[in-house]
């Protein structure tokens, strides 16, 4: 069974190499599949080095239509046509530890979906201040009123999904942002896809700073909305 870790990336060239060694190191046999959207800083000319020689670090580099949710989108396919039977996607910026990975795979085992968690038994979230606490306790509440969706942590971008969970929806992704997380939330509730949470810790970023603006949220609420309403 082949499983492959899919990471958007846009310039984390001080986290890259510590989050790839980190996956390889990790306990599971994964391949690694980092998305890139031509970094600045030379993110994916460290990838391309350690590719060359390490047969299990591949590199997407995409040239067109950038933004979060494209890459996204760009990285399931790309792992589906890689022949992955379980795909995970996690963040560049080491807030996702990789040491979880095994337990997800053997989570998966019983549903379709697996979504790392900060708010079940077992779960924490290291270092927010009280507004983010508050902005992020909001947020997953408004999600789950709105979306209908019965999870702890709607918001989380640390998911594993079988292949044919996957290739449901994945052509189907439309979000050029971060919103792919909640779009893809959507299409797991719509397709009736089993989903179990796993306690895991998410870290402060270890180097570079947050891509996410405040002003994001407002714009997020309302997204959230249409999606409900609409479907797109």
């Amino acid at each position: 069974m082949k499983t492959i870790v899919m990471v958007p990336t846009y310039n984390e060239a001080s986290n890259i190499k510590l989050m790839i060694d980190e996956i390889l190191n990790c306990g599971a046999d994964a391949d690694v599949l980092i998305v890139d959207d031509m970094s600045t800083d030379g993110t994916y000319k460290i990838v391309e080095e350690i590719s060359k020689t390490n047969n299990k670090v591949h590199l997407f580099l995409r040239r067109e239509k950038k933004g979060r949710g494209y890459a996204g989108k760009d990285g399931f396919l790309k792992a589906l046509d890689m022949g992955a039977d379980y795909i995970i996607e996690m963040d560049g910026d080491v807030s996702h530890s990789p040491k979880y990975i095994p337990g997800f795979l053997k989570t998966i085992e019983n549903c379709d979906v697996v979504i790392g968690s900060r708010y079940v038994n077992g779960g924490k979230d290291e270092d927010r201040s009280i507004v983010r606490q508050v902005v992020s306790n909001f947020s997953r509440r408004y999600l789950s009123f709105v979306l209908g969706v019965k999870i702890q942590d709607p918001t989380s971008g640390y998911r594993m999904f079988k292949r044919a969970a996957l290739a449901k929806f994945a052509a189907e992704l439309t979000a050029s942002d971060p919103f792919i997380i909640t779009e893809v939330l959507y299409k797991i509730k719509k397709n009736n896809l089993k989903v179990k949470e796993y306690p895991i810790m998410f870290l402060a970023r270890f180097s570079g700073k947050s891509k996410l603006r405040p002003g994001t949220l407002i714009t997020y609420l309302f997204k959230v909305l249409k999606l409900k309403l609409t479907g797109k």
